[in-house]
């Protein structure tokens, strides 16, 4: 009985401890998890942020909105850029979101984003900025980009 008993405790420890260790922490504070310009507490880079920052997931925060965002190779990541969230194709429409890009090219928020307003992306580097023609229905970025699609990118 001590045996079985003494198993259940490593099996209860092992599962917490692959829970805590499968995504980090990135920014604590007031129940909010944004990216900021030049902030390094992000982490995972290109993976699906939604794996572990959701309702009942390992990562602090429930995301809302997440990705990565790349240089012109697709080598390396773009610090310090702009998401915008349009109403319209191509910038057009109001501006209804805006989230900074961390300084390992990752964006994300906690803050609630309606996708039921027909939302048009674009990413603002230094030089260009670049649009997503069609409207997003989620913020899982990375759950297409770098899969199924280009990875996204601005100059």
């Amino acid at each position: 009985m001590k045996k079985m008993k003494f198993l259940n405790l490593i099996v209860i420890i092992v599962i917490i401890a692959t829970g805590l260790l499968s995504c980090e922490s990135d920014e604590g504070g007031n129940g909010t998890n944004i990216s900021a310009f030049s902030s390094t507490k992000s982490h995972n880079m290109g993976q699906n942020c939604m794996d572990c920052h959701r309702q009942g997931g390992p990562g602090y925060g429930w995301f809302n909105i997440a990705g990565t965002v790349y240089d012109t190779q697709f080598t390396g990541t773009y610090p310090n850029a702009t998401v915008k969230l349009y109403t319209g194709p191509n910038g057009t429409g109001d501006v209804k979101y805006v989230v900074e890009v961390d300084g390992k090219g990752n964006f994300y928020t906690t803050e609630n984003i309606d996708f039921g307003l027909d939302l048009y992306p674009a990413v603002v580097g230094t030089n260009e900025t670049h649009y997503m023609s069609t409207a997003i229905t989620t913020g899982q970025c990375n759950s297409c980009h770098g899969v199924s699609t280009n990875r996204i990118w601005t100059n």
